[in-house]
């Protein structure tokens, strides 16, 4: 990556940046899950389905109705019924009546493959101290905040 001044850092676009950042960040941690054998739409059906983790009550889910649980940060390319079939077939789902339940299994899975999360996310953060990550994530909120609703006055 080309090294430029703090001037020249100040004049990019924000919205340029948090794309490739987006896009880099996605790609590095669903290949780290992929090396495990899992898929990041996977993970969170698992976690969507696990009353130890995102689930208020551990009841089943249909897939329209993890599909919109998931609509924040489900990317247009995630086939989640695909990805339930891979887990149905792992024993990791049950899925009866258009509802998707973990099994036993697959919440040891899914607690096996969130253990993997603190070395994703400490390779993700080499070289870049707390400090620095706080001040960057304050910044893309401010910015966010700044044109969420906001009115464009430019004339």
């Amino acid at each position: 990556m080309k090294t430029l001044s703090d001037a020249e850092l100040a004049a990019q676009p924000a919205a340029y940046w948090t794309g490739v950042a987006y896009a880099a960040l996605i790609a590095f941690t669903r290949a780290c899950q992929a090396e495990l054998g899992f898929t990041q739409p996977q993970f969170w059906i698992l976690r969507n389905l696990s009353k130890n983790d995102l689930s208020p009550d551990g009841q089943g889910r249909s897939i329209p109705e993890l599909r919109q649980a998931m609509t924040s940060y489900l990317r247009p390319e995630d086939d989640l019924a695909a990805e339930a079939e891979v887990l149905l077939e792992r024993g990791w789902l049950t899925c009866d009546d258009g509802l998707c339940r973990i099994t036993d299994a697959g919440d040891a899975a899914r607690a096996y493959l969130a253990s993997h999360a603190p070395r994703i996310r400490a390779l993700i953060h080499r070289g870049v101290d707390d400090a620095d990550y706080v001040v960057a994530l304050k910044v893309l909120r401010q910015m966010i905040e700044n044109v969420e609703g906001a009115q464009v006055e430019l004339a």
